[in-house]
């Protein structure tokens, strides 16, 4: 009988608030999450974790050491991932990180690489912007991911210390500089000789991700890769 209520009452929130898809708005199955399965299909997938010397990887070539490096879709203007993430960053749309961090987990679940890794880090928010927001969107991710790989997303052990300007209209050169020195690693958690994958939304520069794993290797033997939902492309 419990399971008949379940379902019954399941049937009418459903029929009075129906989930709609972000990308087409039509009502989602009940296996469904955030996007119809037609739409899933639409997003953009790089398949980089399948690719060596790929244009994430190379992106942070010769600036800092990692082990791996890659990001789940190509990120362009107006495009569905675009709206996805707009909706996370800006709308309260928490449901859209999770469910782009387990499709991402699935994604890397085969790599051969993904087993050595120990935790999941998020790039951190500053405190006023994550308060004023409610959340931290990479968190969000992280923990999607966390789910489906079986690994602990923490973001505890790294702090942004200060609250940089916006990176936007800004060169590579400038991003850098304005990051630097923006995020400090709690030293009393010990990361000696674990795998660490950062996790952030969009990658354009990287100028973050590098400020962050920087602020990591502060650490010795630690051992880092890097991941990102999207990918700007020209």
């Amino acid at each position: 009988m419990p399971s008949v209520l379940k379902g019954l009452t399941h049937g009418l929130v459903h029929l009075f608030y129906p989930r709609l898809c972000e990308g087409c708005s039509k009502p989602l199955l009940a296996a469904e999450e955030v996007l119809c399965i037609s739409c899933g299909l639409e997003i953009p997938e790089t398949n980089y974790h399948h690719i060596v010397d790929n244009e994430t990887e190379l992106r942070f070539a010769g600036r800092i050491p990692f082990c791996h490096a890659s990001s789940f879709a190509y990120f362009t203007d107006d495009g569905l991932l675009q709206h996805l993430i707009h909706g996370l960053k800006y709308k309260n749309k928490k449901e859209n990180g999770y469910y782009l961090g387990k499709r991402f987990g699935h994604s890397l679940r085969p790599t051969d690489w993904i087993s050595s890794v120990d935790m999941i880090i998020p790039v951190p928010l500053h405190p006023a912007k994550e308060a004023k927001r409610g959340y931290n969107q990479s968190m969000l991710i992280a923990e999607g991911m966390g789910e489906v790989l079986h690994k602990p997303a923490s973001d505890k052990i790294l702090q942004r210390t200060r609250d940089t300007e916006s990176q936007t209209r800004k060169t590579r050169a400038e991003r850098v500089d304005n990051m630097a020195g923006a995020f400090t690693l709690d030293k009393k958690i010990s990361l000696a000789g674990k795998h660490i994958l950062i996790c952030d939304d969009v990658l354009t520069t990287g100028a973050t991700l590098e400020a962050c794993a920087l602020a990591l290797m502060a650490q010795d033997t630690l051992k880092i890769s890097i991941v990102t939902i999207g990918i700007a492309i020209s």
